[in-house]
């Protein structure tokens, strides 16, 4: 038995002896089970001797299969429930907000913010999370003394009383703020809020969902701090200014879940790219603080750390998941960490006081010739370790098809792109971009065993073509390919079109796996194992005998507990599965009523343990729709 295999067994163990019946029972108070996102829990009982047994608990319907009609084909559940003050919180994509019972699954209370559902939302329709704060200075049974956060889509921040559902009356206007004040949109929908709010220091911080590609000087990805009682605007913070006046763009904005450590009073932010993705010419440099994991105090917004993952981002790759707290001990020395990972796959490992990496990490030459006036970063950023986790490079020889004719058609659409590896600038020719922009990784992030120093990430494979296209030619490229992105680029030299390189059999033409889980032994950045992930059965039945271990593109992260085990549901099919930790061995997977593109949680609820995950499909992913939350627990 290995070192690593002893101390899983051992870990498992001890965190099952150290719940006597008087402890508390593990919960899952944060979207990331913890303010610091690492996904874990130290709930044992169910474990890789018994998953096998894991049966449906309870479901409950959030009600918008019958209630929102066609506005369901624009939206993705990508909710993970919270367990808080004894009750379970979650919210539907259209922002209603519900309390449940724990260990029933049977409503308490519910609330509605009213948002249109007629608007075309760059993101669909989503809410990822609650948030759930304890006024310190409040009476214990006071009207909102303990209150439920919710940000929406249509960019306002609601507080709730945790116990009534009803809006806190001393919070803003009626219990509600404009959480991005003073933006004007160019367009009905052109911004959103997806993913749950923070709370430290008594400040709710708010990030932004921008609709990418429509204009150069696109609204502003700003940050924004709110007194957690009052409602009332403390600070704002924008990644740009730093960069400005020598700049014109906007976004660069925090639409991906934050981080806090309370402790050090700081809330930590993965920023997203400037306006537009694709073509940087009128941002010169390595813009600010786009494309960067920041760390802020949190009740200041005063900036303190930035560390930039990727320069003058002209790829969509945004920083797309949680920054990820946890201690790291790398090469025998013990650290605070960030672990971030991206959507090339790369996962880094920062010093959570200074940003300054653990894990080291090298600056390399990457492609130049960019489009007319552009300006690229002669390199980028690589750590040493662990190696990349999403595969970068495909030739046109390396073209998957189920025959002769559909690998030819794929070898010919990758010919006849500019392809000289990752971070090809796109051109008018059209590039590859690989891993395309919905990663390697996405907005699940990762789960971190702090126990074990063991990392568990789901990556995505599947090709992106970006082309430039001269303003002169916009239209009639829009109107000749209606069912393709083109997008306008408004103010700049080239609007731009994106497509996923597919098959005349609608396969990625990428060899598989298109979707894999990986651990990563962060002792010193080894990969453990890496298995695929999901199957294509729900897609199209039948293909998953002909394609077995393809894996899936998955959306939705893993979790970890101490139980020795990984769950994850995020593939294209019905499933939530379990892997064993120690090995990547697939023990279960219990079915769902739709597609399971949501990170579940797990809690202990007198004295039985549930795994829960929202079962609604995605628009994005085209994976069948529903309106259901499913709890799985032993018999």
């Amino acid at each position: 038995m290995t070192q690593l295999s002893l101390r899983l067994l051992l870990c498992a163990g001890v965190a099952a002896a150290a719940l006597p019946a008087q402890a508390a029972e593990p919960g899952w108070a944060h979207y990331g089970g913890d303010a610091g996102g690492q996904r874990y829990s130290l709930a044992a009982q169910i474990n890789v001797a018994n998953v096998r047994k894991l049966k449906p608990a309870w479901t409950y319907s959030t009600g918008d299969l019958a209630s929102k009609g066609a506005a369901m084909k624009r939206a993705a559940f990508e909710a993970t429930p919270i367990l808080a003050g004894g009750r379970l919180y979650l919210c539907s994509p259209f922002n209603e907000a519900s309390a449940l019972d724990p260990g029933t699954g049977k409503q308490v209370w519910r609330f509605d913010p009213k948002i249109d559902p007629g608007l075309n939302y760059p993101n669909s329709y989503n809410c990822r999370g609650l948030t759930y704060w304890r006024n310190p200075s409040a009476p214990a049974n006071a009207p909102c003394a303990e209150r439920i956060f919710m940000a929406t889509n249509d960019r306002r921040l609601f507080a709730l009383d945790a116990a009534t559902g009803k809006a806190c009356a001393g919070f803003g206007r009626n219990g509600v703020v404009d959480a991005i004040p003073g933006v004007k949109l160019s367009r009905p929908g052109g911004a959103q809020i997806t993913s749950p709010p923070v709370v430290a220091a008594g400040v709710v911080v708010v990030g932004s969902s921008i609709d990418d590609n429509q204009k150069v000087e696109e609204t502003s990805g700003a940050v924004h701090g709110f007194d957690a009682v009052t409602g009332a605007l403390k600070w704002a913070w924008d990644p740009l200014a730093d960069a400005k006046p020598a700049i014109v763009a906007g976004a660069a904005n925090v639409w991906a879940p934050m981080s806090v450590d309370e402790g050090r009073g700081l809330v930590f932010l993965p920023t997203s790219s400037p306006s537009p993705d694709f073509y940087g010419a009128q941002r010169p440099g390595n813009d600010g603080h786009a494309n960067s994991v920041v760390a802020l105090k949190a009740q200041t917004g005063q900036f303190v750390w930035g560390f930039q993952t990727t320069h003058h981002d002209v790829w969509d790759y945004d920083v797309p998941a949680q920054p990820t707290l946890g201690m790291v001990t790398y090469k025998g020395v013990t650290a605070p960490a960030v672990i971030q990972t991206t959507k090339q796959g790369l996962l880094f490992t920062l010093n959570r006081d200074t940003g300054q990496p653990i894990i080291p990490v090298v600056e390399r030459p990457v492609p130049q010739g960019g489009a007319i006036g552009e300006s690229l970063s002669p390199t980028q950023p690589f750590p040493v370790a662990p190696r990349q986790l999403a595969p970068n490079r495909v030739r046109p020889a390396d073209a998957f098809g189920l025959t002769p004719w559909d690998r030819d058609a794929c070898r010919k659409l990758i010919a006849g792109a500019r392809n000289d590896g990752m971070y090809t600038p796109p051109s008018t020719q059209g590039t590859i971009l690989y891993p395309f922009t919905g990663g390697g990784s996405n907005w699940g992030g990762i789960a971190y065993d702090p126990g074990l120093g063991v990392v568990f990430a789901n990556t995505s494979a599947a090709i992106h073509k970006v082309t430039l296209i001269p303003q002169d030619r916009f239209k009639a490229e829009r109107a000749a390919h209606p069912d393709t992105e083109i997008s306008p680029n408004q103010g700049a030299r080239y609007a731009m079109k994106r497509e996923l390189l597919r098959s005349p059999l609608g396969l990625p033409c990428n060899p598989p796996p298109w979707g894999e889980l990986t651990a990563v032994d962060m002792h010193d950045g080894h990969v453990m194992w890496s298995v695929p992930l999901g199957t294509t059965e729900d897609l199209a039945p039948g293909s998953q005998l002909v394609l077995k271990g393809a894996g899936t593109p998955n959306f939705g992260g893993p979790i970890v507990t101490a139980g020795g085990l990984v769950f994850i549901g995020a593939a294209m099919d019905n499933y939530l599965r379990a892997f064993e930790a120690r090995t990547g061995k697939a023990l279960w997977r219990g079915r769902l009523p739709a597609g399971g593109q949501a990170t579940p949680m797990t809690y202990v609820w007198k004295g039985r343990q549930y795994v829960v995950i929202a079962a609604g499909g995605h628009a994005k992913s085209g994976t069948r729709r529903g309106d259901q939350v499913v709890a799985f627990a032993l018999p």
